[in-house]
């Protein structure tokens, strides 16, 4: 009952907030909508219970949670509520603000519809219109911007393409009548095969697994801040809860290879994420490209999942589910926190630009200081939620060598290192990130202040979530692990101890924490240094003297320059023989856009000039087209091509 009344106040709020007198009633309705969503979902979770409902009608709807779906339902509620309370003071409530407002409300109806999807007409109709609704937020957001429109051109020519793999897949398990139930597709034949690299591919497509990321990095940064926390913290993750729900629920156990191959297309995401994002100037950018780094993260896990099930090792099987779940569910956290935060900077500043910001943690401390605990977990930090399902996945690549061949020991050695490498070059960015935006002198023009009190309670409630779900991950993991339904033997607390060292409790952590931060409140009047400006030989320090992005990683990009080809312009002006000015650019391309999706784009294009002579306004050409499309049709049925 609480998650159809919450999902009833969402629609209604939806309704309210494109009236101009009701906008705020209507933002406020849905924030307790989605408040009410996380309890159900994350209460269904815990007590074990499932919800259902079906319609009997020609098409035979139905819609159910269980516990998997429970879990990404209390994700999507878990980021909803702060991220619409941001909306109250961030949206406008002029008639592009309303108009967002409306979308937003049914862009969260429409992630919950996937969720509890039962039937496969529904599931992807849900998925259709998941696709779509974001692309209608940009277009209202950025009303006139020609980037943006061919920004959203991409995003949806990407993720159609990419949602074909989704489709293949779903109709395959609805003729197999494998929808919605443990499969009973034979292991290894060449069906369950084709279905699994189908989903991989669609659903990698939505999720943003590399090399199939393309969209991600470009649609992400454009759209309005709560917008973006719901893309990159729901959205991105209902992806993952479709690949999870085909590879490890409905089509019964893979092959050893295939989960290498997840295994790989993770490390991929993983370090190509971080990498990327490390040379990025701009903040909500080189969030996005995180997004596919944590997503490499979970596939990581998810691909030791398929593993270690195939080998027969059903509780460690269980056990890394449950590490990729609580790092899908740690990442929408930091994510929505992160997003939001950077939100509330540009708001503030006007500028999202690592250059043009700097000195926020002393102008903005409540922001500052809640962006700085999502920075600490998506570096993978303890004691917050970043570190702990890192962690856990560590633990479980270190069993692959323990109950694989010698081909998986291999494999997960691999994989270790590359998430070992993720995790330093995380570290390097957000020191970056940290040092460029929250600390040193004030680079910008004007004077921002703190945050009105709606967006800085929003990142407050997400920073306490980072810290919760990292003292005490216990209390959701071992939900998480029951999810599978092998998964009664897995282990539990005690795996999380290495041989021969000790553990130390969540409370310790906690009490910890308290007494640290009551050190830091007392101190917090003594001023043991006095600020002043910056000097450097009778001059003050002006901003491009001072530490840039670029400088930052350039010791980083020098090593990397025979893999990332990293480019550079130097331009000379010069009066009468003397240099007036030195201009430099410098930026490091993503290959993957320039050397495979460049040339498919060239190459459609090309296509499409030759495809537009088809059109030529003849009823008698159109309705000749029609009747060889229908012979064709009937001539593959003829020789049995859709048996």
């Amino acid at each position: 009952m609480p998650l159809l009344v919450g999902l009833a106040a969402i629609a209604v709020g939806g309704v309210l907030g494109a009236g101009r007198r009701t906008f705020t009633v209507g933002l406020l309705l849905q924030v307790g909508g989605a408040c009410a969503v996380g309890v159900a979902g994350f209460w269904t979770l815990a007590v074990g219970g499932t919800l259902g409902a079906g319609f009997t009608n020609a098409l035979r709807p139905s819609l159910g949670v269980d516990g998997l779906s429970a879990l990404f339902l209390g994700a999507l509620g878990l980021v909803a509520a702060p991220a619409l309370t941001f909306s109250l003071r961030y949206l406008p409530p002029s008639p592009r603000g309303r108009l967002v407002s409306v979308l937003t409300a049914g862009f969260l109806l429409v992630l919950a519809l996937v969720l509890a999807a039962r039937d496969p007409v529904t599931f992807l109709t849900g998925w259709e219109l998941m696709t779509l609704l974001p692309a209608a937020v940009i277009l209202v957001a950025r009303d006139g911007d020609v980037a943006a429109r061919r920004t959203v051109f991409t995003y949806l020519a990407v993720t159609h393409l990419g949602g074909v793999g989704t489709w293949v897949a779903v109709l395959l398990l609805a003729r197999e009548g494998a929808f919605g139930t443990h499969a009973t597709i034979a292991t290894g034949s060449a069906l369950q095969v084709g279905i699994a690299l189908a989903a991989l591919i669609g659903m990698g497509t939505k999720a943003g697994v590399m090399p199939l990321h393309v969209w991600l990095p470009r649609a992400h940064p454009i759209a309005p801040a709560p917008v973006s926390a719901l893309m990159s913290g729901v959205m991105i993750k209902v992806a993952v809860y479709a690949l999870v729900r085909v590879l490890v629920d409905w089509v019964g156990v893979l092959p050893i290879w295939f989960g290498v191959v997840v295994l790989g297309a993770g490390a991929l995401s993983a370090v190509g994420g971080v990498t990327y994002a490390l040379f990025q100037h701009e903040l909500k950018r080189l969030l996005a490209l995180h997004s596919i780094e944590n997503i490499g993260i979970i596939v990581l896990a998810l691909g030791a999942c398929l593993i270690l099930r195939s080998r027969g090792s059903s509780a460690w099987a269980a056990f890394a589910l449950a590490a990729a779940l609580l790092h899908t569910v740690n990442h929408a956290v930091f994510k929505a926190l992160l997003f939001l935060g950077a939100g509330a900077f540009e708001r503030a500043t006007g500028s999202l630009e690592l250059d043009r910001l700097g000195g926020l943690l002393r102008r903005m401390p409540w922001t500052g200081g809640a962006f700085l605990v999502g920075a600490m977990a998506i570096a993978g930090l303890p004691p917050l939620n970043g570190f702990a399902s890192e962690w856990l996945t560590m633990q479980v690549l270190l069993r692959l060598p323990v109950y694989g061949g010698v081909g998986d020991g291999i494999a997960g050695a691999v994989a270790l290192a590359v998430l070992a490498a993720t995790a330093a070059l995380a570290l390097l960015c957000f020191v970056k990130v940290v040092g460029l935006v929250l600390l040193g002198p004030r680079r910008g023009a004007g004077t921002p202040g703190e945050a009105p009190a709606p967006m800085a309670a929003a990142v407050g409630v997400l920073a306490l979530g980072c810290v919760v779900l990292g003292v005490a991950p216990g209390l959701l993991f071992g939900s998480l692990v029951r999810l599978a339904p092998w998964g009664a033997n897995a282990p539990t607390h005690a795996a999380l101890r290495l041989p021969g060292t000790g553990s130390v409790p969540g409370i310790g952590i906690a009490v910890l924490l308290v007494a640290l931060t009551a050190t830091l409140l007392l101190m917090r009047g003594r001023r043991v240094a006095a600020p002043a400006p910056g000097w450097a030989c009778g001059q003050l320090v002006e901003a491009p003297l001072n530490w840039t992005s670029a400088g930052f990683t350039k010791p980083l990009r020098l090593v990397l320059e025979v893999v990332l080809r990293p480019r550079r312009e130097i331009t000379v002006r010069t009066e009468g023989g003397v240099v007036q000015e030195v201009t430099y650019q410098g930026h490091v391309p993503h290959l993957i856009d320039e050397r495979i999706y460049a040339p498919v784009a060239r190459a459609a294009l090309v296509v499409a000039a030759h495809a537009r002579r088809l059109q030529s306004g003849s009823l008698g050409m159109y309705v000749a087209y029609l009747i060889g499309l229908v012979v064709v049709l009937l001539g593959a049925a003829r020789i049995g091509l859709f048996r």
